[in-house]
């Protein structure tokens, strides 16, 4: 994706040091001891595709998302913000459980089912007196019954925000979490040129073709960002008129990047960086940009810790508290160099149902990806795969849309070659980028000598964390994952045969 720089970023966003500095508005903590003894409300708003950087406060011109704004202005805003996978079942099943999807035996495949054994960060808030919920997208998409639970690990289910208001006993405090489907696709074509998004100032990602198709297909994408964006604004209204937005603490991200070719799916930034800001002015000084890398698993121990609960230990996602009430920007914590993704099967879209296993460290320097089985497609098998495919499983992993479509019908057109197959092509066993001078990830310099050294040193130090939180690929038992029920959708008459639904 087309990165700005951490200056322009915080010009963009109003959130400089001398903005910070100019007004007392920016430390709006609740100056009574007992509000500030008082458990927080938790309100989590995520997306369903959101991809980093497109919010207005991060420069983009074209799209507006004045309450995401505003929680970034009030609150502390991430810079570095990545999901641990870029596919939503996994995704969320890191942010429900605050551990590595990998770690989570079925529940590191899109449409899988959690395990009950790994505790979920509602049912723990429940269990001390807070009032839990969701509405609409929450843990999935998947099936929870066959890992042992009776409802959606991020909740039970409300018919919307002042529903579960109203269900709330008095004097409790809630966690709620808002599961928007916006902006998951289909879009309705042309809906953000009608709401007046003008298709020539849409800055184009650089690993897709430049044209009128693309750019008005990225403003129906823009379109269903901002109806996410109004909704979380009629919550927090909501929750002012009440006299409870001091005291909540508001989080508003996505689950993946954006459901376009590699983005979504992908271990590229364009497909595991977030958006990501949180506000909590009983607590927490607003007006704050953070470098530090953070992982979307770090929520549920964040939340946990603010409601004055221990994080499990079995939790690998480290709590953000420290960061939050922190008075400083930019670097906090210096051990935050970095960051981990991966990915198993997304949709099932190779023959046997097999996935694209892969595993990445992103550092600030570089971004290093290991390829498990590289004599797979990337992006799902083309026509002819050999079992009986839907039509437009061609590519599979790779959402449909009028982008896809334009790459496909034009894939040996001169400037839609290249970037067809970095999308669909397969891939070597090791991929690096140097984003010092490639920030938009597009030229593998994973065999150029001069970078042997650094290739071998993030191998090693990838290696060495994925061994120590038990991810079965570093032990040569990843197959597992292929193994898998996989619940959704039209599958071959083989996955019927056995019960999967």
């Amino acid at each position: 994706m087309n990165r700005t720089t951490r200056r322009e970023f915080l010009r963009a966003a109003g959130l400089g040091a001398a903005w910070a500095a100019s007004s007392g508005s920016c430390d709006t903590r609740a100056q009574s001891p007992s509000d500030r003894k008082r458990r927080p409300n938790i309100l989590f708003c995520l997306a369903d595709d959101w991809s980093g950087p497109h919010a207005s406060i991060a420069g983009d011109k074209v799209i507006k998302t004045p309450t995401f704004d505003r929680v970034a202005r009030e609150g502390v805003l991430f810079q570095n913000a990545f999901v641990t996978a870029p596919s939503c079942t996994p995704s969320r099943g890191s942010i429900v459980t605050g551990q590595w999807h990998w770690r989570l035996e079925e529940g590191g495949n899109l449409w899988s089912t959690l395990p009950a054994k790994f505790a979920v960060y509602p049912d723990l808030l429940e269990k001390t007196g807070y009032h839990v919920g969701v509405t609409r997208k929450g843990w999935g998409p998947g099936q929870p019954q066959p890992g042992g639970r009776t409802r959606n690990p991020a909740g039970p289910s409300y018919k919307d925000f002042n529903a579960f208001l109203a269900a709330k006993p008095k004097d409790a405090p809630f966690c709620f979490w808002f599961g928007s489907n916006d902006p998951h696709r289909p879009y309705e074509w042309q809906s953000g040129v009608k709401s007046g998004m003008r298709p020539e100032d849409v800055k184009v990602p650089t690993c897709l073709p430049d044209n009128e198709t693309v750019r008005k297909d990225l403003c129906d994408y823009f379109w269903e960002v901002q109806r996410f964006d109004r909704e979380v604004g009629e919550m927090l209204r909501v929750l002012e008129e009440e006299g409870e937005l001091e005291n909540t603490l508001v989080v508003m991200s996505g689950d993946n990047g954006l459901p376009f070719p590699r983005c979504k799916s992908n271990l590229y930034d364009s497909g595991t960086s977030v958006p990501l800001a949180m506000r909590w002015p009983a607590q927490v000084r607003g007006g704050r940009a953070v470098e530090d890398f953070v992982s979307l698993q770090d929520l549920a121990p964040t939340f946990l810790e603010a409601a004055g609960i221990t994080p499990l230990a079995e939790m690998t996602g480290r709590s953000l508290l420290g960061i939050l009430t922190s008075d400083k920007s930019g670097r906090i914590d210096l051990t935050r160099d970095h960051v981990l993704t991966g990915k198993e099967r997304h949709a099932w879209v190779r023959k046997g149902g097999l996935g694209y296993p892969c595993r990445a460290i992103r550092t600030y320097e570089y971004l290093y990806i290991r390829n498990s089985k590289p004599d797979r497609w990337p992006a799902g098998d083309p026509v002819g795969g050999g079992e009986p495919y839907h039509p437009n499983w061609t590519y599979g992993d790779i959402d449909d849309s009028p982008t896809k479509i334009y790459m496909i019908e034009h894939r040996d057109d001169p400037g839609v070659k290249r970037l067809f197959d970095l999308a669909v092509a397969k891939r070597p066993p090791e991929e690096l980028y140097d984003l010092r001078k490639d920030p938009d990830q597009l030229n593998n310099v994973a065999d150029d000598p001069p970078y042997a050294k650094v290739k071998e040193e993030l191998a090693a130090r990838l290696m060495a964390e994925l061994k120590a939180t038990g991810d079965p690929r570093a032990f040569g038992k990843g197959d597992a994952f292929d193994g898998y029920p996989y619940y959704g959708g039209p599958r071959p008459q083989s996955q019927k045969a056995k019960g999967r639904k």
